[in-house]
């Protein structure tokens, strides 16, 4: 069956049909090495089956795509075959091929790849005879088999502690011949584990292990395509999120091998540090070795540059000569192909004008680049290569802010070690700084297990040998990863980095037993559930936990952070409730507080006695005298914020939640209120049934309070106005804006303004002077969006909650919704939490028709969102859009709303 449109597109020095530009075509591998092609450098000639195929396979399956694509993919290898002078299926001189994924974005081990494919055991002896090796060749086959076992014809572990029954079958083996590595195993055993891995698939699987070329190719092709929808891969998108639908690309590959002796070799290279984001060329090699063999951390990789293994060397705790004996860098080894990945790096870097990540290949003395692609690097990585880039002239200010991912800046914002605390910390290992950062936890030795501790509130620390994909879950809830193998580049160090997760790897001095669940650092066992410290930054492993102190802007971070400001149009608050948390908003760049929550003051000290004297209250007598006891409380805490923000606004909100919030529900903690307060138990136990509501987030809360219970509506506003005059009067700008909650008809507002206007009115009769302040509400019911240009003739601002507003539109309950939205998430009816990214389409469209309809009754009138979506990069995006004045957001998430509303201006 042909088809009209064009599924398969080559790549090599003689024909090459994509470019760099058609990345969602040819996914981010098959454009780039068409690319690479263009620029003239060395690329084993190949071809790439589109992601529209893949789309075709997941809509229609594998016999459909078979027919659509069986002639192209034949022409394909029939190219590959004239350019390398052999034949596919050829006994005697085989081509061997690659079958690798490539999504338009990385997703580095996510899906799957199988090597050497083409081999059997005629073409294994023609290979030998051809290579004159006979070792390379049955090595190359064991390789295939194991991975094409594994990928293509599902053989699994049967238990956690198998972890691979291939790898089972060769340490076996290396028993037997009494040694530790795999290239110590000689050609006769290396053919010994070919019939053993046959006969394991046969056993376990049923059928045999296909010995037809073709019959190979066409199930690795679709192993890669279903590969999209593996477990991993599913993670890993919701991780990042990557939609389904975008599917990969399948790249066909000629073979070149980096284990045919001491003149070839393998290795991964980046053009600028990816832990750092220092401009210096680096990246790890293997000579004699497949490309698996780097990132799986069997055996130590050397350094591509000399600098880079002597930095090595120092925390490996290598001298200068057994380095330059055994671990020399690919610089002093092999100066002049060391200079040919120079020249390539330097072109490509130039070329994409960001950090590269590049594998490559030697075989007996030429090079060939296997591949490029932007490179995955930490946040601090990400905002230095930024900001250097534009000082050396790469990039412009747009692009240098566009190359940060907001969500990356996280990284820099949390906690480091304590400097005294870590002097006085033992340190029990060292290992690679895969990926920096501080981290605390319990070991862990399993992926699965140590979800399930984190779900029962532990924090941990996944400790392995080395990681696999398999692993990613574990991974993504773990506060660091410890790894006894591996390097720079192994799986553990690229995908932490990608996920901003503390890593040290290849830390040799630890041995992990996962039998026995411990790890063995010298004379000393560590049981599961002991506390570990990494440093991901120096690669130091500590005995115990470490406190750790705040981050802060400084260097590159905060150059970055100056830049927002110059094109970013929506301003940045915090959500803040103390003087404390106000400060830190302040230096992150907060130009305001558009939340304060006032109840969370009631918790600190003696001051829930008085609101429980409150509430127990009798009469209006009775709650006077408490509320009398919280004012000047309350008025001190305002102080503190009104000084803190000196000259920016401060939007202060009224109580909002029940008050059975304030009250214990179980019996011991009722009997100690009662003691504490000298009242009988009874009582308590009366008011707090009094109190009790079957939907109390849509009850007695929010300004209905305020309407039964005005008095405390006009404690809080005395407090906010005489806070607002005192520290006028030492000299500090105030900007005071009062915020009424709930709302729902311009009648309750009404009734709220009322009473703070007229205690306003008050103070400033009381103390002789004014002062201007705001009164606005908070729109988070889907009927105050709906009348909001009512609402705005009244209030002179509107702050958008969009938790309780997602809430009440959407019909999930924010304290339940986690019971069936994964399930919501995993089947694709919601593509993102509607907690976390603003339902655009729903909560969105209320929120623009509340702005336009605010504006039409009062021009000029100032919008702007408290809710938890106001430190979201794509809700950002869309706030800008809709027209708001600012986002609010947590203090640690400032960085993050300014640098997505500076993206979202230049986007526009």
């Amino acid at each position: 069956m042909s088809s009209p449109v064009k599924y398969v597109y080559a790549f090599s020095a003689a024909l090459t049909e994509g470019e760099a530009a058609m990345k969602n075509l040819l996914g981010g591998k098959g454009a780039n090495l068409a690319e690479m092609c263009r620029l003239g450098i060395t690329v084993p000639p190949g071809f790439t089956i589109s992601t529209e195929a893949c789309t075709e396979f997941t809509d229609k399956g594998q016999a459909h795509v078979f027919e659509l694509i069986r002639d192209e993919v034949a022409q394909g290898v029939a190219r590959v075959e004239g350019e390398m002078g052999k034949r596919f299926g050829d006994p005697a001189d085989p081509l061997l091929l690659s079958v690798r994924s490539g999504a338009r974005a990385s997703m580095p081990g996510m899906m799957d790849t199988i090597l050497n494919l083409g081999l059997n055991d005629e073409a294994v002896v023609g290979l030998a005879r051809k290579a004159n090796n006979e070792r390379f060749a049955w090595d190359s086959y064991r390789r295939f088999i194991q991975m094409y076992g594994d990928v293509v014809m599902g053989l699994k572990p049967v238990s956690k502690e198998e972890h691979d029954p291939f790898e089972v079958i060769i340490d076996m083996v290396k028993e037997k011949r009494g040694v530790k590595l795999d290239t110590d195993l000689g050609t006769d055993d290396l053919k010994e584990l070919v019939q053993r891995f046959k006969s394991l698939i046969r056993a376990r699987i049923g059928r045999d292990f296909p010995t037809d070329p073709w019959e190979q190719l066409w199930g690795a092709v679709f192993a890669v395509f279903e590969s999209w929808n593996n477990d991993r891969a599913k993670v890993y998108r919701e991780l990042n999120d990557i939609p389904q639908s975008w599917g990969t690309a399948v790249n066909v590959q000629a073979m070149v091998f980096g284990n045919l002796g001491d003149s070839s070799a393998t290795g991964v290279a980046f053009s600028r540090d990816a832990g750092t984001g220092e401009d210096l060329f680096n990246g790890e090699f293997l000579i004699n070795a497949q490309g698996e063999d780097v990132v799986a951390g069997v055996r130590t990789p050397q350094q591509i540059s000399r600098l880079g293994s002597q930095r090595w060397a120092q925390l490996a705790l290598v001298n200068e000569e057994e380095r330059r004996s055994q671990f020399p860098s690919l610089e002093e080894l092999m100066p002049d192909i060391y200079q040919q990945l120079l020249k390539a790096e330097t072109l490509l870097e130039n070329h994409f004008r960001d950090m590269q990540d590049m594998e490559f290949t030697i075989q007996e003395g030429k090079l060939w680049m296997l591949q490029t692609r932007n490179g995955k690097r930490t946040g601090a990585a990400m905002v230095r290569i930024a900001v250097e880039m534009l000082k050396q002239g790469m990039i412009d200010e747009k692009t240098a802010l566009l190359r940060v991912a907001p969500e990356r800046l996280n990284e820099l914002l949390h906690p480091v070690f304590d400097t005294h605390a870590v002097k006085a910390a033992k340190v029990i290992a060292r290992g690679l700084p895969a990926s920096p950062g501080a981290a605390t936890g319990q070991i862990v030795f399993f992926a699965d297990e140590a979800e399930e501790w984190v779900k029962q509130g532990k924090v941990v620390i996944l400790v392995r040998l080395e990681t696999s994909p398999e692993d990613l879950r574990g991974m993504s809830v773990a506060q660091g990863i410890l790894t006894a193998r591996g390097g720079m580049t192994s799986h553990a160090a690229v995908v932490a980095r990608g996920m901003g997760k503390c890593c040290i790897s290849g830390a040799g001095a630890v041995h992990v037993d996962y039998k026995a669940r411990t790890m063995t650092i010298g004379d000393t066992v560590y049981q599961e559930g002991d506390w570990l410290s990494l440093d991901g930054s120096t690669g130091e492993v500590f005995e115990g936990r470490i406190p750790t102190v705040e981050a802060g802007l400084s260097g590159d971070f905060g150059a970055l952070m100056a830049l927002t400001d110059k094109y970013k149009r929506l301003h940045v608050r915090a959500n803040a409730d103390t003087p404390d948390d106000a400060k830190v908003a302040r230096n992150f760049g907060a130009t305001g507080i558009g939340l304060c929550r006032t109840e969370h003051m009631f918790f600190a000290g003696d001051r829930i006695l008085a609101v429980r004297e409150m509430i127990l209250a009798n009469d209006e007598a009775g709650r006077r005298k408490a509320l009398a006891k919280l004012l000047p409380m309350q008025r001190g805490d305002f102080e503190g914020m009104f000084r803190e923000m000196n000259g920016l606004p401060v939007t202060i909100r009224l109580l909002d939640p029940p008050l059975h919030e304030f009250i214990p529900h179980d019996e011991a903690g009722q009997r100690t209120m009662a003691n504490e307060m000298g009242v009988p138990l009874g009582k308590i136990k009366m008011r707090v049934e009094e109190l009790h509501e079957f939907n109390p987030m849509m009850g007695h809360r929010g300004c209905r309070l305020g309407i039964s219970y005005p008095e405390i509506t006009e404690m809080q506003a005395r407090a906010v106005i005489e806070a607002a005059l005192n520290m006028k009067a030492r000299g500090f700008e105030v900007k005071a804006e009062i915020m009424v909650p709930l709302v729902g008809t311009v009648r309750e507002f009404d009734a709220q303004a009322k009473v703070i206007r007229q205690t306003a009115a008050a103070v400033f009769a009381e103390r002789g002077e004014q002062l201007e302040y705001l009164l606005g509400t908070m729109i988070e019911t889907p009927r105050a969006a709906v009348i909001a240009d009512s609402i705005a003739r009244q209030a002179e601002f509107f702050s958008f909650g969009t938790n309780d507003l997602t809430q009440m539109t959407l019909g999930f309950s924010r304290d339940d919704a986690g019971k069936f939205l994964p399930d919501y998430l995993r089947k694709g009816i919601y593509e993102h939490d509607p907690f976390r990214s603003i339902d655009q389409k729903g909560v969105g469209a209320l929120v623009e028709m509340a702005v336009r309809k605010g504006q039409q009754a009062r021009p000029g009138i100032e919008t702007g969102v408290c809710g938890e979506h106001g430190g979201d990069p794509a809700s950002v995006e869309f706030f800008h859009g809709a027209g708001l004045d600012y986002v609010s957001c947590s203090p640690f998430r400032v960085p993050i709303a300014r640098l997505a509303a500076a993206q979202a201006a230049i986007r526009e």
